[in-house]
């Protein structure tokens, strides 16, 4: 990527996209948001932390710096 070009993009937690348990994950959703991006001309998708939320409740104090956050991983995928 050249840093001087202009590049637009969105924020949006992986969690909020459409998902079978209530919550979205990095499965068949994920996917088509970021075909859609690529459609409309994004560049980025850009997202909040990922990681397991920690004693406090909140993804900035996470237990683990590099663990992800279990909730976020598609089963579906998984399974084929």
């Amino acid at each position: 990527m050249k840093l001087d070009q202009r590049r637009s993009g969105v924020l949006l937690h992986i969690t909020s996209l459409p998902g079978p348990y209530g919550i979205g994950d990095f499965g068949p959703a994920a996917y088509q948001f970021v075909d859609w991006l690529a459609a409309a001309g994004q560049r980025i998708w850009q997202v909040l932390p990922t990681t397991p939320i920690g004693p406090c409740d909140s993804p900035y104090q996470s237990v683990s710096a590099f663990a992800g956050s279990p909730l976020m991983v598609a089963l579906e995928p998984l399974i084929e």
